[in-house]
């Protein structure tokens, strides 16, 4: 027996079409009965694994803060997702990548992740781009003779130290001072300031009296610069041993319930939160 795809006249017998609004119900009822075949449910799992690789490859990659370096920008326990093509030569990722996240040169102010040889990876802010004159006095960055506003750098207690406060220093008094660079240093010093040269990057922690940067171990060269913080996709409440200023705690002993110990773990207004 087959069934008749349109209805029939009682009278005439002749077949009479759906109206439209019937014919599209129809449509749209056999949409939803379709499910996808094996190869079709693989084929789509397979195009969605090449687009993540393609992105983790060439435009974006996880990274997590282990230091406190970057308060309060970025906090211990953060995890980035950072922008690879930013910074990348020309062509370095293709047509579709260069439009979907554009090409810039590096400038004063930006965060940046660059290669460095213990450890391998740091993160830290530009201050000095080539042809810059530095200068810090008190621990306040001064950059061709004018202060610089920095709502980011934080100053937590720490002990006097006048190599890291006031800067370039004419001293050698800090026994973490790369002894290269010192020497480099004092080549590169003109009237009390630190001339940055060509392709060279001066950075500084945004965390100023807790943080190896370039005033202890160097300039980072251009190529040593990979990437840019896009934004905080999760972050695990984790101790600052730079913090002196403890965590207010209104828990009112109910360490043990559920619901504490799941909002207690994450710092959940961080998620993402876009760098800056």
């Amino acid at each position: 027996m087959s069934i008749s795809a349109q209805a029939t006249n009682r009278t005439t017998g002749e077949p009479v079409p759906y109206p439209a609004g019937a014919e599209k119900l129809r449509a749209m009822s056999a949409l939803r009965l379709h499910l996808p075949t094996v190869p079709e449910a693989l084929a789509s799992l397979l195009r969605t694994v090449v687009i993540a690789l393609f992105v983790l490859a060439f435009i974006l990659q996880p990274f997590l803060i282990p230091s406190e370096s970057m308060e309060r920008t970025l906090l211990v326990g953060d995890f980035l997702l950072v922008n690879k093509q930013i910074f990348a030569p020309a062509g370095h990722a293709g047509s579709f990548a260069r439009w979907l996240l554009p090409y810039r040169n590096v400038e004063r102010g930006d965060i940046v992740v660059f290669h460095h040889p213990n450890p391998p990876l740091l993160i830290k802010r530009v201050l000095g781009i080539p042809g810059d004159h530095i200068r810090m006095l008190d621990g306040r960055v001064e950059v061709n003779g004018a202060a610089l506003d920095e709502p980011y750098a934080a100053f937590e207690p720490a002990g006097t130290n006048p190599f890291r406060d006031n800067f370039p220093a004419r001293v050698y008094s800090d026994p973490n001072i790369n002894p290269d660079w010192w020497r480099e240093m004092q080549a590169l010093t003109q009237n009390g300031e630190l001339v940055v040269p060509a392709g060279m990057y001066f950075v500084l922690g945004d965390n100023r009296n807790h943080s190896e940067d370039s005033r202890f171990w160097g300039l980072v060269p251009r190529r040593a610069i990979i990437a840019r913080p896009l934004v905080i996709y999760f972050s695990l409440r984790r101790p600052s041993t730079t913090d002196v200023q403890p965590a207010p705690d209104d828990r009112l002993g109910h360490e043990s319930a559920l619901s504490t110990r799941l909002a207690g773990f994450a710092r959940w207004k961080r998620i993402f939160r876009v760098v800056h």
